[in-house]
């Protein structure tokens, strides 16, 4: 019997069937290295290889699950990812489907680390401007850490002996692993939705890097960005660095310095109400001494251990003020006396009848109405009448002798 002949396509379905139907091939973890990384942003899937010292195997990462990394691939990188095992009839090509991705050593989380830490400072999460002051005295503080674990024991212990008048509310929240981040975001807007607390503390005790990695996790950086609560991070040991420092309102070195920073010192507090105290008795009893001083100098006065003083004081007082007023109402009359007789000498002055007593007479028309002032107006045979100063007299022009050195124009009809 001949062999049978194969087309290619054929060969790369059956080939593609046999790795469909091998469940050993489904959800696999590899660990290689990143070569030859494509971000296709229209789409903005993932192409990539992965290799290792002898091979390659190609790989693709669609949007759906390349938009839940905390990091973005790099040539170079070491990861870990898990997928399934495909065949392309079309290409002939066996490549991994990658639904999730690991950095693999602290090298690539640092790089991971040190991508996110440059983005979230790029759009200013971590100015000092928006950062928000802890509360003096806090009534109640939320706690979000493990429920087991040595943080939380040590935050209750050390609040306890600083300042017992605080509550801690535990939020239990994991702190490690895939579920972490999410755990800690919840914790956060839990807090934030409820009026329970005047700050939160978020943290957990040391570990490695790997260990602390959720708290670099960039929904949880964004959620304590948005809190309208202050919050202290204490992630680890002082040397432990993660975004959640970065982002925090403070950071603590441990979660024990994070209690010490959250609460006042009740024996602090303590000295200080007693040096309060202190100062405001040592003010109290100078004021009462310069009061009682006064008082004594008060009470000897003369006004109280001789009250008929304030009489003859007073009654002096009135004296003087009316004499005063006596004076000033004596040259006040003095003074309007002058003017009345300075205003009637000026009267008496322009009068006519004052004219007249010096020998002068006043003429006037025959029917006295009007006063003849030049001897222009006249003409013989005018009847006159005369106003002496003791009485008149009437009379009559025989005759007009007009003064030859008085111009015309100063007595009317007179000429030269």
């Amino acid at each position: 019997m001949a062999d049978a002949v194969f087309t290619v396509s054929e060969i790369n379905e059956y080939v593609r069937m046999l790795l469909d139907s091998d469940p050993r091939l489904r959800r696999v973890w590899l660990r290689g290295e990143i070569s030859n990384f494509t971000n296709h942003y229209k789409t903005g899937h993932f192409y990539f290889s992965l290799k290792d010292d002898q091979s390659v195997l190609r790989a693709v990462m669609f949007r759906g699950n390349n938009s839940r990394l905390t990091f973005l691939p790099e040539n170079g990188m070491r990861v870990l990812v898990c997928g399934d095992i495909r065949a392309y009839p079309r290409d002939g090509q066996t490549q991994i489907v990658v639904s999730d991705m690991q950095p693999d050593g602290a090298g690539t989380l640092a790089v991971a680390f040190e991508q996110l830490r440059k983005k979230l400072e790029a759009e200013g999460l971590f100015d000092s401007a928006r950062k928000k002051p802890l509360p003096k005295y806090p009534r109640r503080i939320g706690v979000i850490t493990s429920p087991t674990g040595a943080a939380i024991h040590d935050i209750i212990r050390i609040t306890g002996r600083r300042y017992p008048l605080c509550e801690l509310i535990l939020f239990p929240a994991l702190v490690q692993g895939s579920g972490a981040p999410a755990s800690l975001c919840t914790g956060v807007e839990f807090f934030n939705s409820v009026d329970l607390v005047d700050a939160m503390i978020i943290g957990r005790g040391g570990g490695s890097m790997e260990d602390l990695w959720a708290f670099n996790d960039e929904r949880l950086a964004r959620s304590i960005a948005a809190s309208r609560l202050p919050v202290i991070s204490a992630v680890g040991h002082e040397s432990d660095v993660t975004i959640c420092d970065f982002v925090a309102d403070l950071r603590a070195p441990t979660p024990s310095g994070a209690a010490e920073i959250a609460v006042p010192d009740c024996e602090e507090l303590s000295l200080v109400l007693q040096s309060m105290e202190t100062r405001m008795r040592r003010a109290a009893a100078q004021h009462l001494a310069r009061a009682r001083e006064a008082l004594d100098r008060r009470a000897g006065h003369r006004l109280l251990t001789s009250p008929r003083a304030l009489f003859d004081e007073r009654r002096m007082h009135l004296c003087m003020r009316e004499e005063r007023m006596l004076r000033l109402t004596e040259a006040k009359l003095a003074q309007v006396r002058g003017d009345v007789t300075r205003r009637a000498a000026q009267i008496e002055a322009l009068s006519p009848l004052s004219v007249l007593s010096r020998g002068y007479a006043m003429v006037t028309d025959g029917q006295n109405k009007q006063v003849i002032s030049t001897v222009g107006r006249l003409r013989e045979g005018d009847a006159v009448r005369l106003r002496f100063v003791d009485g008149q007299a009437s009379a009559h022009i025989t005759s007009v002798h007009p003064d030859a050195t008085i111009k015309g124009d100063e007595y009317g009809n007179c000429k030269a």
